[in-house]
């Protein structure tokens, strides 16, 4: 199975989107990133692991799930790098693939260390801005294909049922 470990203010940070929502209201920006991982996730078929450190929310180390992932906010002393390097070594094994998101040049060097492929905050973009095209693509197409009649009818048949349906 893939795993994408996200490095959440990292990402925010790097995306120009989620940086301006980042300037009005931090909670925005979290939460439009979550939306776009989850879309993410249910496209890839990818377990995906979203990682904010204590700098924009203090207490204690909290998890939770929401849209199928898996949100984590870190121990107020630990960074998100920190916590990330923990994951990585836990969750990565012969049936894991880990990769982690994230533009921190330092960080890329210590997941690789542990095992873990990076993807840099521009990558993902890319991969999630093909992934809109395609779904987009996959839509329009849908669209244009016509419903399969099981009885073949005359068009002044179809016209009058159609008349008939809208109640004229």
């Amino acid at each position: 199975m893939n795993v994408l470990v996200v490095d959440g203010y990292n990402i925010i940070g790097a995306w120009d989107d989620l940086q301006q929502l980042k300037e009005i209201e931090m909670g925005q920006a979290r939460d439009k990133l979550i939306e776009k991982m989850s879309e993410y996730q249910v496209h890839t078929g990818n377990r995906v692991i979203i990682v904010f450190d204590a700098y924009y929310v203090r207490g204690i180390e909290s998890k939770l799930k929401r849209s199928n992932l898996e949100i984590i906010f870190t121990r107020e002393k630990e960074t998100a790098d920190e916590c990330i390097e923990r994951l990585v070594k836990g969750l990565k094994n012969v049936r894991n693939q880990v990769y982690v998101a994230t533009s921190d040049y330092a960080e890329q060097r210590t997941i690789f260390g542990r095992g873990a492929l990076r993807i840099s905050a521009r990558e993902l973009q890319i991969e999630l801005d093909n992934m809109q095209r395609e779904i987009s693509e996959s839509i329009e197409n849908h669209k244009k294909i016509k419903p399969q009649r099981s009885i073949i009818l005359d068009e002044d048949v179809l016209e009058v049922f159609e008349k008939w349906r809208r109640g004229h």
